[in-house]
């Protein structure tokens, strides 16, 4: 099988986004027991079987459009359910439940990094067969754990981005803030698909992701290279 046969195209995409988007879903229920709210578990959402969080559009479907048209692969799994209410401090523990997904991605990226410096930094041509998969694999890993952090970080209902807003604002003005959850996910089509279809130039992922994803990129490939051992 080769790049370019779409099944493998898509494999090599949706393989570490599903890995990723678990990881990043119970890493906040993991948090969330850590600060008092045993929900997740309860319902056995810690597990890491994928069958548990899979979201059939946003974790299979929609990646594998997006793979396959080549455009930037994002999704979503079924959000891990928190009781803000069990938390120890709910408002707080909030954000700290919040930033813990996009935590786990930054983190599961540096492991990729190192990981691609120890086995792959010093080839001199870009592996093939069963090696060449790996590779694209880990690549894609390291891409995609960098684009869902960032992207999960706009102060937008229904991101982590909007929890952390809402834990930070007065208590009033997080009251108004949380009524938007409701319209959160009519809320990300229209800013993610209807306005750029709108305007081309106003694409929040193209203006608002892009580049602060781009310069994590480069930023985690000069750390994979501290890895990759032998003469520079």
């Amino acid at each position: 099988m080769t790049p370019d046969n779409p099944v493998y195209a898509a494999a090599v995409w949706i393989i570490p986004l599903v890995i990723a988007i678990v990881f990043h879903e119970v890493a906040h229920g993991l948090m969330a027991r850590a600060l008092g709210d045993p929900t997740a578990q309860n319902l056995n959402r810690l597990s890491f079987n994928p069958l548990r969080h899979v979201d059939p559009v946003g974790t299979v479907i929609l990646p594998l459009g997006l793979a396959l048209a080549k455009a930037p692969v994002f999704g979503w799994a079924k959000p891990v359910p928190v009781d803000h209410r069990r938390l120890r401090n709910p408002r707080w523990g909030m954000v700290a439940v919040a930033l813990a997904g996009p935590g786990m991605n930054f983190a599961l990226a540096a492991v990729a990094a190192i990981v691609i410096g120890l086995s792959f930094g010093q080839l001199e041509a870009p592996p093939q067969g069963l090696a060449g998969f790996v590779m694209a694999n880990l690549v894609n890993f390291l891409l995609i754990n960098i684009f869902l952090a960032v992207f999960n970080l706009l102060p937008i209902p229904p991101f982590d981005g909007g929890h952390v807003v809402q834990g930070v604002l007065p208590r009033r003005l997080a009251a108004d803030w949380a009524k938007l959850a409701r319209f959160g996910f009519p809320l990300v089509i229209v800013l993610l698909v209807v306005v750029p279809m709108i305007w081309p130039g106003a694409s929040i992922v193209a203006k608002l992701v892009g580049p602060p994803a781009d310069w994590l990129v480069r930023q985690y490939l000069e750390f994979a290279q501290l890895f990759a051992g032998g003469p520079r």
